[in-house]
């Protein structure tokens, strides 16, 4: 019998060919493109002053001692201080809300609203309010603090309370989305297996440890690893309300995180060489990180 030749289907690519157009323009392109340029002392300003030098933009950032690497590891140190300060509470804080939302009670879907709401603003009307709230003069927390005869701290240019401010405005603006998402995967749990817990006689809270969070395990590690790299993404909340400050003894601001960095690197001063640079190593650390994490959780699982 005649070994017959498998056509290839090519509708199912037809439908992932837009998808694919536009992740190669805006994702491929940039990516690679910047890898590139990395190899370069490169000034967009003046393109005819480009140079060729290979590692060095990257030898900077991991030579102790240089003004790029003391510069760079600094707003690596406050990026992890913010994703330690900030998932924290955009994981645990949604959860809790999506638990008391799941409940069938009266008003649900109004408080479902007012929380997610935040969520559709910009983050330059985001930091605007919090910036508002949290400054120091005619500020509206200080105002209420002076009221009552409290302290009235420095807020946007004082530490810790300048990373308390970003931390705030952050969790605010962002857990209703990670909300929806819990609330979306608690809807799906199967209401017969609280039935057979209650049976059990297992409370409110074994029902939660036992029932809900292994059926959340799979959303609760997709949450944690897109909060995680949202979090390392941190540029406009500390651009537009601290602008990075304040300042460090040793360089760099105490509020100013990886990617606002490179920016002032590339844009400001402007070294599109070396902010390329930082931007591959900020790449791959995400990806070693998103990597760990899958196979850590997947050999839990």
């Amino acid at each position: 019998m005649e070994n017959k030749k498998r056509k290839i289907n090519f509708i199912p690519y037809l439908f992932i060919l837009p998808h694919l157009i536009f992740f190669a323009i805006f994702v491929g392109y940039p990516f690679f493109n910047g890898l590139y340029i990395s190899f370069f002392q490169y000034d967009y300003l003046r393109p005819e002053a480009t140079t060729f030098v290979g590692l060095k933009n990257y030898i900077d950032l991991f030579t102790p001692g240089t003004v790029k690497f003391l510069e760079f590891w600094n707003s690596m140190k406050v990026t992890v201080t913010f994703v330690i300060w900030s998932v924290p509470f955009l994981v645990l804080i949604p959860l809790g809300l999506a638990v008391l939302l799941n409940l069938k009670i009266p008003g649900t879907n109004f408080f479902r609203a007012t929380f997610f709401a935040p969520w559709v603003l910009s983050v330059a009307v985001i930091s605007l309010i919090w910036w508002w709230i949290f400054q120091s003069e005619g500020g509206l927390l200080n105002y209420y603090l002076k009221m009552f005869g409290l302290p009235t701290p420095r807020w946007l240019s004082t530490m810790p309370y300048a990373m308390i401010t970003i931390v705030v405005a952050t969790v605010w603006w962002t857990m209703g989305y990670n909300m929806i998402i819990f609330l979306a995967a608690l809807q799906d749990i199967p209401p017969e297996l609280y039935e057979a817990a209650e049976i059990d006689g297992a409370n409110s809270w074994q029902r939660f440890m036992n029932v809900t969070l292994p059926m959340l395990q799979p959303v609760l590690v997709f949450i944690i690893i897109i909060t995680i790299i949202a979090s390392f993404n941190l540029l406009g909340q500390p651009m537009m309300m601290t602008r990075g400050g304040p300042a460090q003894p040793t360089g760099g601001g105490a509020t100013e995180p990886v990617m606002l960095r490179i920016f002032t690197e590339g844009f400001v001063r402007p070294f599109q060489g070396s902010a390329a640079a930082m931007s591959v190593i900020v790449a791959l650390i995400m990806v070693i990180f998103s990597y760990a994490n899958f196979r850590i959780f997947r050999q839990r699982e």
